[in-house]
């Protein structure tokens, strides 16, 4: 495994590659043992993924967490918050262009989630060609009784604080899913999944694969290289540099235009209402766009509506509200 370091003094995160050309990509923990999407981190993945956009020597790369709790718990609300208008809109453009750098890669990609995965985080996965995922956690039984299996959230919280996402989750979400109105109605709303419960309440498609939660991180890479090589050539598909599962792909976009169209009826006066709204607005511009367009245009409503949202009353009172209960505060 290799860590280098660019020009600029911002180290690589972890690479290795084995004998038959898969690489895994890890995500190192910055706080204690979870992995946030700080800016830290964010610019560590542009600085990895840059260094691969000449392998074709490789035959897919594997994104995986090196935390043993998360893959991503998400985005640092804490400096989501701190960041003026103009700097907000710098940090989402840069992290939008650092995981549109996965839709660059010469190779299919797979991300191997191993335990809670959250807005940012969620997105950054949703960025891979494939998702492969453990059902659950194995954890110690309460005292010292025999270990439990337990299941780990999933999915686009962001509305739940009255914000929506920035990193393309509004346009990324329903197209992964057998039911995109289920994925936009949720993102509308917040409302993530459990893993052990995603296939069965709305969530279907959204994980390409899963792996008992016994097998743990061992199990869950074989079966992300697994899958890499059955796709070998899906990569192909996402030529144009956009991510293989999104909105305005011609294979789903008219169910997910229906979908859009029925999820705001459903919504009635709500759909109005911030942020609903936002997500909407967001997921009509990348349909309107179609494949040309429209991911460009539905990333900058997302950057828009988010820096416009979190200094809504609405928005501050609900992130106040999020850090003043949770002890380790800041994830979206």
């Amino acid at each position: 495994m290799s860590t280098n370091t660019s020009g600029n003094g911002v180290a690589a995160l972890p690479l290795s590659v084995d004998a038959e050309m898969v690489a895994t990509v890890t995500l190192e923990p910055n706080q204690g043992v979870m992995c946030i999407l700080d800016e830290g981190l964010i610019r560590r993945i542009d600085v990895t993924l840059r260094g691969l956009k000449g392998r074709s020597d490789l035959r897919g790369l594997i994104l995986a967490s090196g935390s043993p709790r998360v893959f991503v718990a998400g985005a640092d609300l804490k400096s989501i918050v701190a960041m003026s208008h103009a700097e907000l809109e710098a940090y989402l453009a840069f992290g939008q262009r650092v995981f549109g750098l996965l839709c660059d890669l010469p190779m299919p990609t797979v991300a191997a989630i191993n335990g809670a995965v959250l807005g940012g985080g969620l997105e950054l996965a949703m960025h891979c060609d494939g998702l492969v995922a453990l059902r659950g956690q194995v954890v110690p039984g309460k005292d010292g009784g025999p270990a439990v299996v337990k299941g780990y959230p999933i999915g686009l919280p962001e509305a739940g604080l009255k914000i929506c996402p920035g990193w393309g989750g509004t346009n990324l979400l329903p197209a992964r899913l057998k039911d995109p109105a289920e994925g936009i109605a949720r993102t509308c709303s917040g409302q993530t999944w459990m893993i052990d419960q995603v296939e069965t309440s709305g969530g279907a498609g959204l994980v390409d694969e899963f792996v008992p939660a016994e097998g743990g991180q061992a199990e869950l890479l074989k079966a992300a290289k697994g899958w890499l090589l059955r796709n070998a050539t899906v990569h192909a598909k996402r030529r144009d540099g956009k991510p293989l599962k999104w909105i305005g792909r011609s294979e789903v976009i008219n169910t997910c235009a229906k979908a859009a169209m029925d999820v705001a009826q459903r919504l009635g006066a709500e759909a109005a209402v911030d942020p609903s709204r936002a997500v909407i607005k967001a997921v009509r511009a990348g349909l309107d766009g179609g494949s040309e367009r429209g991911w460009g245009a539905s990333l900058q409503v997302e950057r828009e509506e988010l820096n416009r949202l979190r200094g809504t009353p609405e928005g501050k009172g609900a992130i106040e509200a999020f850090f003043a209960k949770s002890a380790g505060g800041g994830k979206k």
